[in-house]
C-alpha cells in the first residue's frame, strides 16, 4: 500500500505556522528558503552565518541557522547579564505571572511546538507531544512551589545562566530549565543544539520573549562560543547536556573559577539480572525502552545477565526487540483522515545519517572483534513513503559479548543497539554494570528484592531501580549522575531552585564534585 503525508503536516504547512506564531523570529523567505534569526539583546536579528539544516526524517532542508561568531556572542552575553540585573530584582509576584502567560502561549500553540520536534530530531508525534507536555506541567508544578522553595530567603544568582543542551529533548529538558531559573529571578542564555530542534526553540523563546521573559538564544559553533558561554565572567552559572567529550571540555574551562555548575554527560546505564524469574513483567519495561530509538540519557543500552538466566533472558528478549516499530513518523495510508491518530511507532530516524553510518560501523567493529550477533534488524517493511531517503533510520541490533576493546563495551551508543554481557559472580555483575565509570541510571532484575538492594549500594549509578527502570524525572524528584557522567550539582524540584540561587538558611549544594559526592536526603 502507497503511504502519504498525514493532512497537514507537510514541512511547508508546518513551517508556516510557525512564521505565523513568531514572525519576528525568521527571514523572508530566499530562494524557497527561510533563515532564522537569533534572539540577543533583546530582540531578534538577522546576524551570523546562514547554513542549511536537514530534516533526519528524509534529508531535505528545512531552515537556514545563522552561525554567531563570538565577537557577536560576547555582546550577547553582555546585555543579558544587564537584563539580569533587573529581573533579579522584579519581586517574585511578577516573575511569577509573566512565567504563567508565556506558559499559557507555549500551550496554545502545543501542537505547533510538536509537530516541529517531528520534522527536526525525528520524534514520533507522541513523544513529541510527551516532551512538550512534560515541560509546560513541569514549570507549572514549580510556579506553584516557588514561594516555598524561596521562602528562607534564596536569592538570584550575581549573572545568568548559561544552558547549553543537546537536541533530543529540546522542550522538557531546555525549555523546562530555562523557565525554572527564570522562576528563579535569572535571566537565562540559551544556545541553539547544532543538530536539530532550532525552530521549535526560536518558536518557543519568541513566545518567552513576549511574555516579558529576559531569555537570549543564539547559534553557532560549540568550540567558537564555548569560551564565551562558559568562561565569560557574567555567567552566573552554566548547565550542559552532553557526551563526555564536550562536557569534560566545559569542565576543564571552569576549573579556574567558582562558577555553580551542573554538567550532564553521558554514561552506558545497564540493567543487570540476577536470580530473576518474572520475565512477563520485565518485557514490558524493555519494550517501552525503545522509545525514541534509544537517544536518551536515561535509556538502557546493556544488559548483564547470569548465565543460568540467559536462555529465560532470550526467550522474553529477543521477541521484544523485534516487535519494535520504526518508519517515517508521519506516514499514514491513503485510509486516513483528519482526525485519525498519527503512526504509533516506537522511533524514527536517528538524528543523522552521519550518527546513522557512525552507529553502524560500532556495530561491525565489535562483530569483527568477536560480539555474537543475535539480532540485526532490516527496515524492509517499514512503513516509508516511495523514493524516500532513509539513510537516517537504523533498525535495532542486538550484540552479545562485546569485545573489552570495543567501543559499545564502555560508552553509550545512543541508539538501537543493545549489548548483552554474561556472567557468573555477583562480582561480575557489578564490574560489568559500571563499565562506563559511572552512569545517571541503572537497574537490578531479582526476585529477592533484600538482595538486589545490597547489590545496588555497588552500582556506580545515581539512580537504582529493582525491577523497574528509573527516568531523569519530573517535578520533585532529584536528577544527577556518578562518576564521570556528572559534575557539578544535582537538580530536579528543590535542587534544581537551590542550584541557580544564593543564599538562605542552608546553602549547601548537593552533588558530584571533586571532594564532596553526598547524595540529597531524599535520594
Amino acid at each position: 500500500m502507497a503511504l502519504r503525508l498525514a493532512d497537514g503536516t507537510a514541512w511547508s504547512e508546518v513551517l508556516d505556522r510557525a512564521v505565523a506564531a513568531a514572525p519576528e523570529a525568521f527571514s523572508a523567505p530566499t530562494d524557497g528558503s527561510r533563515t532564522l534569526h537569533n534572539l540577543i539583546e533583546g530582540d531578534w536579528r538577522a546576524v551570523g552565518a546562514p547554513a542549511s539544516v536537514h530534516t533526519p526524517v528524509d534529508n531535505t532542508i528545512l531552515v537556514r541557522l545563522p552561525r554567531l561568531d563570538a565577537t557577536t556572542a560576547r555582546a550577547a552575553v553582555t546585555h543579558a547579564a544587564a537584563a539580569h540585573r533587573g529581573w533579579a530584582a522584579t519581586p517574585l509576584a511578577e516573575r511569577k505571572a509573566r512565567v504563567v502567560d508565556a506558559l499559557d502561549a507555549l500551550t496554545a500553540h502545543r501542537d505547533l511546538l510538536a509537530l516541529l520536534l517531528v520534522w527536526e530530531i525525528g520524534k514520533p508525534w507522541r513523544l513529541a507531544r510527551a516532551d512538550v507536555d512534560r515541560a509546560l506541567d513541569g514549570v507549572r508544578w514549580y510556579v506553584d512551589e516557588i514561594d516555598r522553595m524561596l521562602a528562607d530567603g534564596r536569592e538570584p544568582l550575581p549573572g545568568p545562566v548559561s544552558n547549553i543542551a543537546s537536541w533530543n529533548y529540546p522542550m522538557s529538558v531546555l525549555v523546562h530549565a530555562e523557565l525554572v531559573q527564570l522562576l528563579a529571578g535569572n535571566a537565562v542564555i540559551a544556545k541553539t543544539p547544532s543538530q536539530g530542534g532550532a525552530v521549535c526553540l526560536t518558536v518557543a523563546h519568541a513566545l518567552m520573549r513576549r511574555a516579558g521573559l529576559p531569555a537570549t538564544l543564539i547559534s553557532g559553533s560549540g568550540e567558537e562560543l564555548s569560551e564565551v558561554l562558559v568562561r565569560a565572567p557574567e555567567i552566573g552559572a552554566v548547565a550542559f547536556v552532553g557526551g563526555r567529550s564536550n562536557g569534560g571540555k566545559v569542565a576543564a574551562a571552569l576549573l579556574d573559577t567558582d562558577k555553580r555548575h551542573f554538567i550532564e554527560q553521558e554514561g552506558l546505564n545497564a540493567w543487570g539480572i540476577w536470580n530473576f524469574s518474572r520475565w512477563d513483567q520485565l518485557a514490558g519495561h524493555l519494550r517501552k525502552g525503545f522509545e525514541y530509538g534509544k537517544q536518551r540519557c536515561t535509556a538502557y543500552p546493556r544488559f548483564v545477565v547470569q548465565r543460568n538466566l540467559v536462555d529465560q533472558f532470550l526467550d522474553m528478549y529477543l521477541p521484544v526487540v523485534r516487535s519494535v516499530r520504526l518508519g517515517h513518523p508521519l506516514a499514514v495510508g491513503d485510509g486516513w483522515s483528519a482526525g485519525d491518530p498519527l503512526p504509533e511507532l516506537d522511533f524514527g530516524p536517528l538524528i543523522s545519517s552521519a550518527k546513522a553510518d557512525e552507529l553502524r560501523r560500532k556495530v561491525d567493529e565489535a562483530v569483527r572483534g568477536g560480539a555474537v550477533p543475535l539480532h540485526r534488524g532490516r527496515l524492509d517493511g517499514a512503513p516509508f513513503l516511495d523514493g524516500q531517503d532513509t539513510s537516517a533510520y537504523v533498525a535495532p541490533s542486538v550484540l552479545l559479548a562485546p569485545p573489552g576493546r570495543s567501543r559499545l563495551m564502555h560508552a553509550e551508543p545512543f541508539g538501537p543497539v543493545d549489548t548483552i554481557v554474561v556472567v557468573d559472580t555477583t562480582d561480575e555483575l557489578l564490574a560489568a554494570m559500571n563499565a562506563s565509570n559511572g552512569s545517571l541510571v541503572a537497574s537490578l532484575a531479582c526476585d529477592d528484592e533484600e538482595e538486589a538492594a545490597k547489590l545496588a549500594v555497588d552500582v556506580q549509578a545515581f539512580k537504582v531501580g529493582i525491577n523497574k527502570p528509573r527516568s531523569r524525572g519530573d517535578r520533585q524528584e532529584p536528577f544527577g549522575g556518578r562518576g564521570a557522567s556528572w559534575k557539578g550539582a544535582f537538580v530536579g524540584g528543590d535542587l534544581l531552585v537551590q542550584a541557580v540561587t544564593v543564599g538562605g538558611t542552608d546553602d549547601r549544594l548537593y552533588g558530584n564534585f571533586p571532594d564532596w559526592t553526598a547524595l540529597p536526603p531524599n535520594v
